[in-house]
């Protein structure tokens, strides 16, 4: 009887046609742990990894802060939405390869024409999709280890990391060479409160960001402060969760629903995005700025279908206190009362304000340090976010005064106005692990070419000496005589 294929035949088919990985080529160095850390490890660290791997990049460590990988990442914990925001098509962490996307893993499951109908990721299949990814590829992450502070040492950095062991926390210091920042939407800064939240005590508050037990307001009445697609996530979700109602206060006049950023979703604008002139980039910016994020418009159907939804635009928050138990709040001239509010206000952008960034932030070259917009065009939000390299790269305020800041690739939302995306998610992985993985290896092999320039000069033994073909050498006189 014939048995059916695997339904990792595919994957496992890639894998043996592209050969195994190289070898690492790095030359160790005396108190050095790894050459490369990587802080995150969602999606954005396990396709670093594996990219890693296949450049002969050894040394390499994934660490992430949640306690297990049940807990990593966003998909089964932060983010709330049904579908992902992003086409089924873009090229995510298979690194090229055809046989390791989600495309192939998803019809080795669910068949060809389930993929046909889906016309967005669900969610929770995504999740699973990287769980297998991890585990097929097998890359090792190190869970309840969160990175507290970088300490530059010339060319390398300490690395000061909380380890959680049970219920003990260790702290443990190590060496590398090179970091990527794969840490997701706060990654180079904070969750955005407005200040009529800030003081609000959180049996009474959260920000999407953090995790919300929406069971418990089951009965209640919540306010969702924000008009983007987290806040039309959280308030669907609190719906369904048996809120009996939910108000969504927007600042907006009308809900931003014109993706400007689609009129750049070509390969020529995608892939040269970065060389283009800093007006141009920061120009774009503020254009995303003043058109708002667009949130879907499945996601919007999701909350206004509950009779319990109610939205108000052009209703921004200046107030708010504790009275009786309930949130208590005017807006517009109007008084509410809340069991509880969550804040889907996105997330401030600047490396100051990450605990293990606190002491090279001084020296990372920002976008106000480097453009000044003419007066008309300025934006504090936006001159708060990093001045990129080409390989996203940390630069330096002051040349000369932090060499080190080369080595910190920062694969995460503040390289949005450098790159034009929300760098960490699916859209940019295509372009951007390449060109960090390109420059990790270059890095490497250029600080060691005394001992490249050694190997590649070394002596090789002959594979075959003359007797293999000495028989068949021409010799006339041989000829001749015979």
């Amino acid at each position: 009887m014939t048995q059916p294929p695997h339904p990792d035949q595919l994957a496992l088919d890639t894998l043996r046609l592209i050969g195994p990985a190289p070898e690492n080529w790095v030359p160790p160095r005396d108190g050095i742990d790894h050459n490369v850390v990587i802080v995150g490890g969602g999606q954005s660290g396990t396709a670093f990894a594996f990219a890693l791997r296949r450049a002969g990049i050894g040394q390499v460590s994934v660490i992430d802060a949640a306690p297990d990988e049940t807990l990593a990442g966003v998909w089964l914990t932060r983010a709330r939405m049904n579908k992902l925001r992003t086409p089924k098509t873009l090229v995510g962490p298979e690194a090229g390869l055809p046989g390791l996307s989600f495309q192939a893993w998803y019809e080795a499951r669910f068949g060809a024409a389930s993929y046909a109908e889906i016309d967005r990721i669900p969610r929770t299949r995504w999740a699973d999709y990287l769980a297998w990814y991890r585990h097929f590829l097998e890359i090792p992450i190190r869970y309840g280890t969160r990175l507290t502070a970088i300490e530059p040492v010339g060319e390398h950095f300490r690395l000061h990391l909380d380890v959680r062991d049970g219920e003990t926390i260790r702290r443990v210091v190590e060496t590398t060479r090179k970091i990527v920042l794969g840490n997701g939407v706060a990654g180079n800064g904070a969750p955005y409160v407005p200040d009529a939240l800030k003081h609000l005590p959180s049996t009474h508050f959260a920000h999407t960001s953090e995790p919300i037990d929406f069971a418990a307001l089951r009965g209640r009445t919540v306010a969702v402060v924000g008009g983007a697609a987290s806040a039309f996530d959280a308030a669907a979700t609190a719906l369904e969760a048996g809120a009996a109602h939910v108000h969504l206060f927007a600042r907006r006049e009308r809900l931003a629903s014109v993706p400007v950023s689609r009129t750049r979703a070509y390969p020529g604008a995608y892939d040269n995005y970065f060389h283009l002139p800093d007006a141009l980039r920061w120009s774009q910016a503020r254009r995303f700025r003043r058109a708002g994020s667009t949130p879907p418009a499945d996601a919007i159907e999701r909350a206004t279908r509950f009779d319990g939804f109610h939205l108000h635009l052009g209703a921004s928050w200046t107030n708010a206190s504790i009275d009786h138990g309930r949130v208590e709040t005017n807006v517009a001239g109007e008084t509410f009362a809340f069991d509880f509010v969550i804040a889907g206000t996105g997330y401030a952008i600047d490396p100051a304000l990450r605990p293990e960034l606190a002491g090279i932030a001084a020296h990372i070259r920002l976008w106000r340090d480097q453009y000044t917009p003419a007066a008309s065009e300025q934006d504090d939000a936006l001159g708060t976010h990093p001045y990129l390299g080409a390989a996203l790269e940390y630069l330096e305020k002051t040349p000369g005064s932090a060499p080190y800041l080369k080595h910190i690739h920062v694969y995460n939302p503040g390289a949005f106005v450098s790159f034009g995306l929300p760098v960490g998610d699916v859209p940019s992985m295509k372009r951007d692990i390449p060109a960090v993985v390109q420059r990790i290896s270059r890095d490497l092999f250029l600080a060691d070419l005394d001992a490249h320039e050694a190997r590649i000069h070394a002596d090789i033994a002959a594979d075959f000496d003359e007797t293999l073909y000495a028989r068949s050498v021409w010799q006339r006189d041989r000829v001749d005589a015979a």
